[in-house]
């Protein structure tokens, strides 16, 4: 077990990464990443167990970079971590009432649909169960009665985005919206709107890639005076650059997040910039701030949520940044 001094050094750690330093895409992954499944309440002595529950899906770039995070914050602490996503609001609130079932020793949930989890966090809370929130819900986050929330605030983060965009002499900008009822998306295109002007948006499925290319593509050629597309996921930037390369558009593509995909088009000059939210510490710190919280009594952010972003990446700093990318940390 770890003392309370050595584990204070690992959140000065991460402390320090944040300061130093600076969704979602289809099928449901369900899979528990833990050698067990069975939870262990701290109050008897044994080891703490977290759940982690978000809205992530099967093979999504980003959401493997969250579970890579909280499973090596449970390594690193001796905490047991139980990963678990489903993009549907009524199956993820349905796996946070069976890890309360569990009496498992905490939690962390992304809210991409706070009402639809509302019920299951407050019984949670009522229980006695910590919850931390993490990349979207953040201004449920305390009403729910969770002691922290750990992420990016997207509304700012559409306005850093904007703000480049308007910088690199763009006028006319597409903001594509890839899953229907997230917040945090709704919440990023507005930002976007109030530092850049003149923005558009587009839904689209990411669950159907090809028909998502499609309508970026439609909107490209029947406005021509779009010079800009941001999309908000790595998946649809690669859509988004071969739209506008089959529409024949002018439109730069700008995007949120990292993948291969990405990296390689910030390098070869198709995609702008990415904005970097760091999701590894949005799935480590809630991890260590649990473990703190449990065996210490500490709290973070005093009310306020712990940034992982906005950072940007693009062509200054790709290079430093890329080989992080390949091994899933950024």
């Amino acid at each position: 077990m770890f003392s309370v001094k050595k584990l204070a050094g690992v959140a000065a750690i991460a402390a320090a990464g944040l300061v130093l330093s600076a969704c979602s895409g289809p099928a449901a992954d369900n899979s528990n990443s833990s050698a067990s499944s069975s939870a262990v309440a701290p109050s008897t002595g044994g080891p703490l167990k977290v759940a982690v529950v978000t809205h992530g899906t099967a093979g999504d770039a980003f959401w493997n970079v969250v579970k890579n995070g909280a499973e090596q914050a449970g390594k690193d602490l001796g905490v047991g971590v139980d990963y678990f996503s489903d993009g549907d609001p009524g199956n993820q609130a349905r796996l946070i009432d069976n890890a309360v079932a569990q009496k498992v020793g905490g939690l962390v949930v992304s809210m991409a649909n706070p009402q639809a989890l509302q019920t299951s966090i407050q019984n949670a809370v009522k229980a006695g169960i910590p919850v931390i929130t993490i990349n979207s819900g953040e201004d449920s986050s305390a009403a729910f009665g969770a002691i922290a929330h750990v992420g990016q605030s997207e509304g700012l983060a559409g306005q850093g985005a904007g703000q480049r965009l308007k910088a690199a002499g763009k006028t006319k900008l597409l903001c594509v919206i890839h899953e229907a009822g997230n917040i945090g998306q709704n919440q990023r295109c507005d930002g976007a709107k109030q530092a850049f002007g003149d923005v558009s948006t587009l839904q689209v499925d990411i669950s159907n890639p090809t028909d998502a290319q499609a309508r970026i593509r439609g909107a490209l050629q029947s406005d021509p005076s779009i010079d800009a597309v941001l999309a908000l996921n790595s998946q649809v930037a690669a859509r988004a650059v071969s739209a506008a390369k089959e529409a024949s558009s002018k439109a730069q593509v700008a995007t949120f997040d990292l993948n291969a995909d990405v990296v390689a088009g910030i390098k070869d000059g198709s995609i702008l910039f990415a904005v970097d939210q760091q999701q590894y510490e949005q799935g480590y710190l809630p991890i260590v701030f649990l473990k703190l919280y449990k065996e210490n009594g500490n709290t973070i952010g005093g009310g306020h949520p712990v940034q992982t972003g906005p950072g940007f990446v693009d062509k200054t700093n790709i290079d430093t940044v890329a080989p992080y990318a390949q091994r899933g940390t950024r």
